[in-house]
């Protein structure tokens, strides 16, 4: 990502995980999200971080974007973690489309429906239930309690260059992570530097990208 600092727009952005890290780099992002407490705590978390004038915090519904926003202003926009929650998959990367610039970055960041059997086997030791997750696109989150519809990068992919979309990649999330039972270790600063590196080596390795825990695309917008 560039230097210079960028526009960002950061849908369904929740309480700002992302977006305080761009704006550490000196990039403004607005965070748009349904939820009135989601953008309390990004707006509480940008005072503590002193990243109050990068932060915009607006309330809407991602599906219909305002007029101000639809209008390809942004030089970025992160659509993460919210496909599994749209019925309308296409519609939603549309949407999400509109307000780039042309040649703009798109972001899109999901959980990877293959990473689901692997997932339950080593967390859970639920072999039984992991055969039965093999197939099915549907599973439920704990922390909202809701259904969950997963999807694959494969899936998406042909989505995106169908809305016009140029250089599509295919990256990992999360290919070693969620799979070490040892959560705690997870927190020794030396562990994690050694992870870390370790994830960044293989985000665009296969076969460690297809069964990362999350998928991330990102597409260039097309020129008018």
């Amino acid at each position: 990502m560039s230097d210079e600092p960028l526009r960002i727009l950061d849908l369904a952005g929740g309480d700002g995980g992302d977006a305080m890290r761009l704006a550490a780099r000196g990039h403004h992002v607005t965070i748009v999200d349904y939820a009135p407490a989601m953008l309390a705590a990004a707006t509480e978390r940008a005072a503590a971080g002193g990243l109050t004038e990068l932060i915009t915090c607006m309330q809407a519904d991602v599906a219909a974007l305002p007029a101000d926003l639809a209008n390809g202003q942004f030089d970025v926009v992160l659509c993460h973690n919210l496909l599994q929650y749209v019925d309308d998959v296409p519609g939603i990367l549309a949407t999400g489309l509109a307000p780039l610039k042309d040649g703009g970055l798109f972001s899109v960041m999901a959980i990877n429906q293959h990473s689901a059997a692997l997932n339950i086997t080593v967390r859970q030791m639920d072999p039984a239930a992991a055969l039965a997750a093999l197939d099915p696109d549907q599973a439920r989150t704990e922390m909202f309690n809701s259904a969950l519809t997963l999807h694959t990068a494969e899936e998406i992919i042909p989505v995106l260059h169908g809305l016009g979309c140029q250089d599509v990649q295919h990256y990992g999330i999360r290919s070693f992570c969620d799979y070490i039972t040892d959560d705690a270790r997870k927190y020794h600063p030396a562990f994690y530097a050694d992870l870390e590196q370790l994830e960044l080596a293989t985000t665009a390795r296969p076969p460690y990208m297809d069964t990362a825990r999350l998928f991330q695309l990102t597409a260039r917008k097309r020129d008018s």
